[in-house]
């Protein structure tokens, strides 16, 4: 997999299109490698499936009010989708669903434990954990302003050392913060002050502003229809892909960078605009609104986890 001349442009006839769950939507999967099917949800039935998803409801040991909690209904599973949908609670409070197969420190809430030094409960078992292979996500984005979406992957030791690689990366496969758009494909390391260390697929020049080139390199798609978001997780390097056509270079080696060696936990998640803004509480931004009373969601078809078969290379 070389790098492409236009870091933006779509590679088409990178994956084969196969059919590893009879009766559901196909899968895009790389072409010259052979995989197997190890994790998936296509979320049949009537009820969110407990054994592999829990919610995010706490950040850094509090509850995090702007998180739906189970009792928000704000996660609606039918007509084989999950639908994660933006919600007003009646205090005015915007919250949206965050969902994981795992957790991180921040995760826990703290314990009020004045005799003893630890103040954390204890430790929840990850209901899916993993390394390396194919990671996929067949959804439909958001369609109205001010909220938004993704399908992203942590370490329960995020930020925990400086060495990135024995405490894990923040996969960033798809961020949509507008209808229709999808943000170039971003790293995560050494935590999130300080220390961090972020880099993304297409590359950003060192010189560049994230924000001005999330804005220039930002993916336009058909808000109305599924799309197929995947990564490609190898000890070397990681590769994107998108609709089956791979999106720019093979990244984690060069300078700065860094690929994960510990398993990881999977999210897919939903934001009020306005907390990454800053405003965590309130009436937050004019469209979340008509967003919440439109009954408008993030839809996902089928969330999907591949071993790469040794020495299938072809």
């Amino acid at each position: 997999m070389n790098d492409t001349t236009d870091p933006d442009r779509l590679a088409p006839g990178a994956c084969s299109e196969i059919s590893p769950v009879a009766g559901h939507a196909p899968s895009f999967l790389p072409k010259g490698r052979d995989f197997a099917l190890v994790w998936h949800d296509e979320f049949d039935g009537d009820r969110l499936d407990e054994t592999k998803w829990s919610f995010r409801t706490t950040f850094w040991g509090r509850r995090a009010h702007w998180f739906a909690t189970p009792e928000d209904g704000a996660v609606e599973v039918r007509d084989g989708c999950c639908r994660l949908r933006l919600v007003r609670r009646p205090d005015g409070q915007f919250v949206s669903p965050q969902l994981q197969t795992g957790e991180l420190v921040w995760d826990i809430p703290h314990e009020e434990n004045p005799s003893g030094f630890w103040p954390l409960p204890k430790r929840s078992k990850p209901k899916f954990v993993h390394r390396y292979g194919f990671y996929e996500c067949r959804c439909r984005l958001q369609q109205m302003p001010d909220w938004w979406s993704a399908f992203w992957m942590q370490t329960p030791t995020q930020g925990c050392s400086l060495d990135p690689r024995r405490v894990g990366v923040e996969h960033d496969i798809m961020e949509s913060f507008k209808p229709g758009e999808v943000v170039p494909h971003w790293f995560h390391a050494n935590g999130y002050g300080a220390d961090w260390l972020g880099f993304s697929s297409p590359r950003r020049p060192e010189e560049a502003d994230i924000e001005a080139f999330n804005a220039a390199h930002s993916l336009k798609l058909d808000k109305t229809r599924f799309h197929h978001f995947g990564l490609l997780w190898e000890p070397d390097g990681y590769t994107f892909f998108v609709d089956g056509a791979r999106h720019g270079p093979k990244v984690g080696t060069a300078p700065g960078e860094a690929v994960s060696q510990v398993e990881e936990f999977i999210l897919i998640t939903t934001e009020a605009q306005y907390y990454r803004q800053g405003r965590m509480t309130g009436k937050g931004a004019p469209g979340l609104a008509a967003a919440a009373e439109a009954g408008d969601d993030f839809l996902v078809d089928f969330v999907r986890v591949f071993d790469l078969v040794p020495g299938t290379a072809h």
